[in-house]
């Protein structure tokens, strides 16, 4: 007997916008298995904007997710998704796995981004990296937001709890 595929969740947002607030709730209503890599590089000790560890650690958690959706698994990715191609490939592949893909886009206006970014920085946790304006301006500049077309190909969002 086959075990059917589980369901792979992609949270895709900025920073400040509130993926992992949404990842933890969704974790414990799924249920799914949760993979941020901001916690996980924070843990490791490496600095949360150095790009090479986190290619590396989000190339591992692509291949573990896949791996993780065959054994029946849900899984929840946060690693923000800025581009349209990253969305893709992570679609397709649990496609091919049988798997069920939702796509949770978190528009968040960039005022409202900077408002809770400073008071995160504010807060100094351990597992969040210190975000200036000017950071966040860039990166809205180069982010891809998910369009209409692009989110119909996504499987459609369950009903669950309001937040």
């Amino acid at each position: 007997m086959t075990t059917p595929p589980g369901r792979l969740i992609l949270l895709c947002g900025l920073p400040g916008s509130g993926k992992t607030t949404l990842a933890k709730r969704l974790a414990g209503e799924v249920p799914a298995v949760r993979l941020c890599p901001d916690e996980w590089l924070a843990r490791l000790g490496v600095d949360l904007h150095e790009e090479e560890p986190r290619d590396r650690l989000e190339g591992l958690f692509r291949q573990h997710a896949q791996d993780l959706v065959k054994l029946g698994q849900n899984v929840i990715l946060e690693f923000g998704f800025w581009a349209r191609s990253e969305r893709d490939e992570m679609r397709l592949a649990a496609r091919a796995l049988g798997a069920a893909v939702e796509l949770h886009y978190l528009a968040v206006p960039l005022d409202e981004l900077w408002r809770r970014l400073e008071a995160r920085n504010k807060e100094g946790s351990w597992d969040t990296a210190f975000i200036t304006r000017d950071m966040i301006k860039q990166w809205a500049e180069v982010f891809e937001a998910p369009d209409r077309d692009e989110l119909a190909l996504f499987d459609a969002l369950p009903a669950r709890r309001p937040a």
